[in-house]
C-alpha cells in the first residue's frame, strides 16, 4: 500500500465506496487504525517498513479529518472528480481555506456584515424588498467586496422597482 499511497484518495485508504455514509466512514477509519497503528509495529527495528507504515497511519488519519465533515466531503469529492484529479487526491490547508472563504462569502466574514445581510434576507422573506435592500446596502458597508452581499441588493432592488405596493 506504501507504494502506492500517493496514487489513492481517501476513499480507498479507507477502502469504501464514494458514497459512504459517515457510519460507514467512521467504522472504515477505526478499521484502518488499528490495522496500521504505529504502536503495533513497535517491536519491528527502525526501517522503511516502519517509516512507511507510519505514513500509511498518517494518510488514515488525513482521510477521516477530512471525510467525516460533509462540508470537507462534498469539496473533496468534486475535485478528485474533476479534471485535475491526481493534484487533489489530498485535502490540504489550501483547500480547507478555500471552503472557509466561500462560506464566508455566503453569509459574512464580519459580525455586522453577517448581522445585517441575516436581516435582508428576513426582510426579502417577509416581501419588505425597501427594508431589504437598506439592510444588504449596510451589509455592504462592512464587506463591500463581498459578491453575494452585491448580488442580494441588486435583487432586493430590482424588487422594489416592480412592486406596487412600495408606492
Amino acid at each position: 500500500m506504501a507504494q502506492i499511497l500517493d496514487e489513492l484518495d481517501y476513499f480507498q485508504i479507507l477502502k469504501v465506496g464514494q458514497a459512504a455514509s459517515p457510519t460507514e466512514i467512521k467504522a472504515a477509519y477505526y478499521r484502518e487504525s488499528r490495522a496500521y497503528h504505529p504502536d503495533r509495529f513497535s517491536t519491528l527495528p527502525a526501517s522503511g517498513l516502519k517509516d512507511n507504515i507510519g505514513r500509511i497511519y498518517k494518510r488514515i488519519n488525513e482521510a477521516y479529518v477530512c471525510l467525516r465533515e460533509d462540508s470537507k466531503r462534498i469539496k473533496y469529492l468534486a475535485d478528485i472528480l474533476g479534471g485535475e484529479r491526481q493534484k487533489k487526491l489530498r485535502f490540504v490547508e489550501a483547500s480547507e481555506q478555500e471552503l472557509k472563504k466561500e462560506k464566508e462569502q455566503e453569509v459574512g466574514a464580519t459580525p455586522q456584515g453577517r448581522k445585517f445581510f441575516m436581516a435582508g434576507l428576513a426582510d426579502m422573506a417577509a416581501q419588505r424588498f425597501a427594508a431589504a435592500e437598506r439592510n444588504f446596502k449596510m451589509a455592504l458597508t462592512y464587506e463591500p467586496n463581498n459578491p453575494n452581499f452585491k448580488a442580494k441588493r441588486d435583487e432586493a432592488g430590482k424588487l422594489v422597482k416592480t412592486d406596487m405596493s412600495v408606492r
